[in-house]
C-alpha cells in the first residue's frame, strides 16, 4: 500500500539530484521562452499583424502565441523529463532496481517520479508566465492562472510518456516518440495558429491531443477568449489521461522490474 511518505522520498532523491545538475536546465527555462517570443510571437507576428484576410487574427499574434507556448512548454518539458530519465532509471543506471531493493514500491516510484515532474512543471510555467507578461503579452495575474492549465498538461504528458518507456525496450523509439509525436504536436496542436486553418480530415484528430486541451484551457484563461471546448470537458479529458498514464506506468514497470 502506497502512502504519502514513500513517493516523498522517491520526489527528494529527484531534488538532491536536480541541485546538483540544475544549471543544465537554466538555458531552457529562462532563455528559451525568451527567445520564443521574440522570435515568433514579435519578429513573426508583425508579418502576421500586417496580413489581411479571412485567417487574419483579432488579437496581436504575440498575444495569441504565448499562452500557446506555456502550454506546449510544459508538454515538452513533461515529456523530456519522463523519456531518457526514465529509460535510465530502467535500463542504464538501474536506479528503479535500487529504488524497489528498499521497502518502496512501484507506486511510489510512479508517484514521485510524477511529484517531481510536477514541481518542476510549476517552477518552468511560473517562469514562462512571467515571461508573457514582461512582453505585455497578458498580465501577471492572468499569466498565473493559466499555470494551472499548463501544468496539468504537462502532467498528462508526463504519465502517458512514462507508461510508454516503461514499455519500450530499444531507446531509439524516444528519438521516435519525438520525431513523430511531440514535435508534430507541438506544430499542428493550436499552439502557433488556429486548427481551423489545418485541413478538414485532420481537424478531428487535432481536436483528440491533449495539447490542444491544453492550448484551449491557457489561451481562454490567459485572455479572456472564449474555449475551444467547454472548459470542464479538457480539465477531464486532461485528469483523466494523468490516471490512465500512471496507472499504466505502474502495470508495465511492476510487470518490468519485479521478478
Amino acid at each position: 500500500m502506497m502512502t504519502l511518505a514513500f513517493p516523498a522520498r522517491v520526489l527528494e532523491a529527484n531534488a538532491r539530484v536536480y541541485r546538483r545538475t540544475f544549471r543544465g536546465s537554466v538555458v531552457s527555462t529562462f532563455l528559451n521562452p525568451v527567445l520564443f517570443l521574440l522570435a515568433m510571437g514579435v519578429g513573426l507576428g508583425k508579418l502576421v499583424d500586417a496580413g489581411s484576410g479571412e485567417a487574419s487574427l483579432t488579437i496581436p499574434y504575440l498575444t495569441f502565441l504565448a499562452p500557446g507556448l506555456l502550454a506546449a512548454t510544459a508538454m515538452t518539458t513533461a515529456a523530456g523529463d519522463s523519456a531518457f530519465p526514465v529509460m535510465a532509471g530502467i535500463k542504464w543506471r538501474k536506479t528503479y532496481d535500487a529504488v524497489l531493493a528498499t521497502p518502496l514500491g512501484v507506486r511510489d516510484l510512479v508517484g514521485g517520479h510524477l511529484g517531481w515532474i510536477a514541481i518542476r512543471l510549476v517552477f518552468v510555467t511560473l517562469v514562462y508566465s512571467g515571461v508573457m507578461a514582461a512582453f505585455g503579452a497578458t498580465t501577471v495575474v492572468e499569466g498565473l492562472v493559466s499555470v494551472l492549465p499548463a501544468v496539468l498538461t504537462g502532467l498528462a504528458f508526463a504519465a502517458l510518456v512514462t507508461a510508454y518507456t516503461s514499455r519500450i525496450k530499444d531507446e531509439q523509439w524516444l528519438s521516435n516518440l519525438f520525431r513523430f509525436g511531440i514535435t508534430p504536436l507541438f506544430l499542428f496542436s493550436g499552439t502557433f495558429f488556429p486548427i481551423t486553418q489545418l485541413p478538414g480530415w485532420i481537424q478531428p484528430v487535432a481536436y483528440a491531443t491533449p495539447l490542444w486541451h491544453g492550448v484551449s484551457l491557457c489561451r481562454g484563461l490567459a485572455l479572456g477568449v472564449e474555449f475551444g471546448v467547454n472548459p470542464w470537458i479538457s480539465v477531464g479529458y486532461l485528469a483523466a489521461l494523468v490516471v490512465l498514464g500512471s496507472v499504466l506506468s505502474t502495470r508495465f514497470l511492476t510487470k518490468r522490474l519485479v521478478k
